[in-house]
């Protein structure tokens, strides 16, 4: 299958250890017409930094599947008028990509397709909501803005609520480490997109999060 694999290089070669060999892989870091042409699968990792605009570039090509980077984006929201059974959201946060398990949604609730199950070397994919965030990147940013609440409070540091978690919960990592992982304002960005979503105050981020998440942004 030609694919063309746009985005972030980091999660380009996360994402492109699942791939399985065999296949033409092209890697981009921007989005251009020009690239996708003639293209049988096109990942967008960075899908969600401006979806309207790089889904009418996108959807030039009638004929592809579309695996859609879609933490922050509904699917079913944009215009996918005879499109909708080629388009899949799938979790592209860093350290899940990795995982043997995929997790995506379709706008239209379908299975993914058949045809991408041979692409993509994955065990199982796990088919969820179409809802912002997902569910195990909530999950697990939620789990980092408590461990910051409490650094923020002084009741632990941060290598002791690491260690804690780990020990405690059987964690890959603890929650300052995960953090680290997939980037700190990637974590910010999930849960500033899921309190705009659902106005749930369950959502609120800490003030500390914030703060470390806007000059991490600022140092990039």
């Amino acid at each position: 299958m030609n694919i063309a694999l746009i985005g972030n290089a980091k999660k380009r070669a996360e994402m492109l250890s699942k791939i399985s060999q065999g296949n033409i892989i092209k890697e981009f870091d921007n989005l251009s017409l020009d690239f996708i042409a003639n293209q049988q699968l096109i990942i967008d990792i960075d899908f969600d930094k401006d979806p309207i605009n790089r889904w009418e570039i996108l959807s030039k090509n009638s004929n592809a599947y579309f695996l859609l980077g879609a933490l922050h984006t509904q699917l079913d929201l944009l215009n996918l008028t005879g499109m909708q059974h080629n388009v899949f959201g799938f979790n592209n946060m860093c350290t899940f990509m990795e995982r043997n398990v995929l997790e995506y949604n379709s706008p239209v609730g379908l299975e993914i397709a058949s045809e991408l199950k041979t692409v993509l070397s994955y065990t199982d994919f796990l088919k969820i909501s179409n809802r912002v965030g997902m569910v195990s990147p909530r999950v697990v940013c939620m789990i980092i803005n408590e461990a910051y609440f409490t650094l923020q409070e002084g009741t632990a540091n941060k290598e002791d609520i690491d260690i804690g978690m780990k020990l405690g919960t059987a964690y890959p990592f603890g929650p300052f480490e995960w953090a680290h992982k997939i980037g700190l304002w990637d974590v910010y960005s999930l849960l500033l997109a899921v309190k705009n979503d659902t106005t749930d105050e369950r959502y609120k981020i800490c003030n500390l999060l914030k703060s470390e998440a806007i000059k991490s942004n600022l140092l990039s």
